[in-house]
């Protein structure tokens, strides 16, 4: 069957193209990108005056399943990825039971491809059940398709557990990817520690909790190789520790969040559950912080940490809430409203971090439209203004900090192997 997406802006950061083409599609692949296609199609998608690029990679997902799937599970999570105009997604391993076993990865891995809306990667713990102490075994985790390491949700506090950690992974070429907090800083916080959480009358997170154990982990990295990935940076401090770090060589590489990367501690004024998130959203010094080094190419990858969870867990007092966010409706808006639209990256800066710059962190092999890929293609109206309403989204996890909020961007189609997942009109 052939397809072909004509007329729309293509962006394909990879390849270095930005112009008018038309995309075609043969079944799964990708036949051409062209000027003008005037050979026959079985089927046309008219995306003037729309932007086409690569299906969004996003490398930092809880999906929840198994174990906690009245949060979320692999199907609702691959549908509100296909509505985000996700096409790949890496799952954490905080599941339970915990990723740290062939066999949980295998489960994963069938079904996704049950559901096909989105590739779905596991990413394997990086110690037994995420207690920080005996690690994996990373040969056997891999064959059965994990793509990374992470006890996300726990920082490896032991550095001679990471130092080996480091030593036996090395030959794998994959990254231990590290949720950074020392908890013996941040122990009992619930929000950022400054001025707004004393107002509050709340423990605090400091920024320190997260710069401190960087600098330790980079330290580690710089004795043993191997490649450290950052998850969801947050601070002024932990960027200019992996700048430093990057300079000397280090592979070393880091993701941000959309909500990082656009709103601040304020967000919590009012007690408001739906904005606490682990680490928690900072000061505007560190949000400018982060959007400078996204400009600068400091940041590898940007991922939404997609974190839903169910009304119970948020509808309780700030102390006992949930951490997290659900994040993959409303990523590309966001990014688009607070990096685009006030010009600190360009559009096509923004699709390289969300498309094919991920993919080369985890050795996706994914995000370009180059001839003989898989057809994983979102379009995008970029001029599309729209209200986030919670009520809307696909996910299970209706928690955000964003209801109420006014974006610009919005997903127009999302094709996955050449078949259409989501369509602007046709929601789920």
């Amino acid at each position: 069957m052939i397809t072909v997406i004509k007329s729309g802006r293509v962006i394909d950061p990879y390849n270095k193209r930005d112009e008018i083409c038309d995309v075609v599609v043969n079944g799964e692949k990708i036949e051409a990108v062209v000027p003008h296609w005037e050979a026959k199609a079985d089927r046309i998608i008219d995306a003037t005056g729309k932007v086409v690029c690569p299906g969004f990679v996003d490398i930092h997902v809880h999906f929840r399943d198994p174990g906690f799937t009245q949060k979320e599970d692999l199907y609702s999570g691959s549908k509100a990825a296909a509505k985000g105009g996700f096409t790949t997604v890496c799952c954490m391993p905080n599941t339970n039971p915990v990723n740290d076993n062939s066999l949980v990865s295998y489960y994963i891995m069938k079904k996704a491809k049950e559901i096909g809306l989105c590739d779905i990667f596991p990413i394997g713990a990086i110690t037994k059940g995420e207690k920080g102490q005996d690690f994996v075994d990373f040969y056997t985790l891999k064959d059965a398709g994990c793509v990374a390491f992470s006890d996300d949700g726990m920082p490896v506090m032991d550095a001679f557990v990471l130092q080996q950690v480091l030593v036996y992974s090395k030959p794998l070429n994959v990254p231990i990817t590290l949720h950074e907090e020392d908890i013996n800083l941040s122990s009992g916080g619930v929000i950022n520690e400054g001025c707004h959480s004393t107002k509050m009358g709340l423990p605090g997170i400091s920024n320190c909790s997260e710069s401190a154990i960087i600098a330790r982990d980079v330290e580690v990295l710089r004795h043993t190789g191997g490649h450290i990935h950052v998850c969801h940076v947050s601070t002024k401090e932990s960027i200019r520790i992996i700048e430093r770090a990057k300079q000397d060589g280090l592979n070393i590489t880091c993701e941000v969040t959309p909500h990082h990367l656009s709103l601040t501690e304020k967000e919590t004024d009012g007690f408001s559950t739906q904005a606490k998130v682990n680490p928690p959203l900072r000061t505007e010094e560190d949000v400018e912080s982060l959007q400078e080094a996204v400009k600068e190419g400091i940041v590898d990858a940007l991922a939404t940490d997609h974190a839903p969870h169910d009304e119970k867990s948020k509808e309780t007092t700030m102390s006992n809430a949930a951490f997290g966010i659900s994040g993959l409706e409303t990523a590309f808006a966001v990014l688009n409203t607070y990096l685009v639209e006030k010009e600190i990256v360009s559009l096509t800066e923004l699709i390289a971090l969300m498309t094919y710059k991920p993919s080369i962190v985890y050795h996706l092999s994914r995000g370009t439209l180059s001839k003989g890929d898989f057809a994983n293609i979102t379009v995008i109206d970029l001029n599309e203004k729209w209200t986030v309403n919670r009520e809307e989204f696909i996910s299970k996890g209706r928690n955000t900090p964003f209801h109420n909020k006014n974006l610009k961007g919005q997903i127009y189609y999302t094709m996955y192997k050449g078949e259409i997942t989501y369509e602007r009109k046709n929601d789920f």
